[in-house]
């Protein structure tokens, strides 16, 4: 009796953890991020948003339809779209990444401009990656993550004198220590890079 007991309480914990599971859905797939911080000259940028499900395939998470759906016809802000944009190419996702960040309509931003960039120099286009950088520099002339990732970017193509440069400028920017930007461009340019 006691096994048949345990028994049905175990199929009956199994159904409830698989309902939990289905109702948590892509929240599960939410990445943690990583790699270079989130904020820009003036501090946090509020950029981080754990609740918000990372979908695939270039697709975008609607809180109002609660599903995975197309970034042009999401509705979404231009600020929600750079969130999802950034985290899909801080979790690897780099084409996704792109597709997110061209439904952007402020093509002028300086931290879209910067996750274009950075998508391109992971997938192998540096020089790409860099006139992006280039162009967010151009906005945002203390933009902390650019400048790390124009750094790295220099390091990718051997440019070591120009990332020592960029790592000069992240120092004056936000110091050398308990700076997560200074810390792994130094790391890159010292041949350990982080990611």
């Amino acid at each position: 009796m006691t096994s048949m007991f345990q028994s049905t309480t175990r199929s009956a914990l199994a159904v409830a953890f698989a309902g939990l599971l289905a109702a948590a859905g892509p929240a599960l797939a939410s990445s943690g991020g990583g790699g270079g911080g989130g904020s820009s000259s003036g501090g946090g940028s509020g950029m981080q948003s754990p609740q918000t499900p990372t979908c695939k395939n270039g697709l975008v998470w609607s809180t109002a339809v609660q599903r995975c759906v197309k970034p042009r016809s999401s509705g979404l802000t231009d600020k929600e779209l750079l969130q999802q944009g950034r985290a899909m190419a801080l979790a690897g996702q780099y084409q996704d990444a792109l597709d997110v960040l061209d439904a952007v309509d402020n093509k002028q931003d300086s931290m879209v401009l910067t996750y274009i960039g950075y998508s391109h120099r992971k997938m192998g286009q540096t020089d790409v990656g860099i006139g992006y950088y280039m162009q967010a520099l151009a906005i945002d002339p203390r933009n902390i993550n650019t400048h790390e990732y124009l750094g790295e970017g220099y390091v990718s193509s051997g440019k070591y004198e120009l990332a020592k440069a960029e790592l000069d400028t992240v120092k004056q920017l936000c110091g050398d220590t308990k700076c997560e930007q200074y810390e792994e461009l130094a790391a890159a340019i010292a041949g350990k890079p982080v990611d």
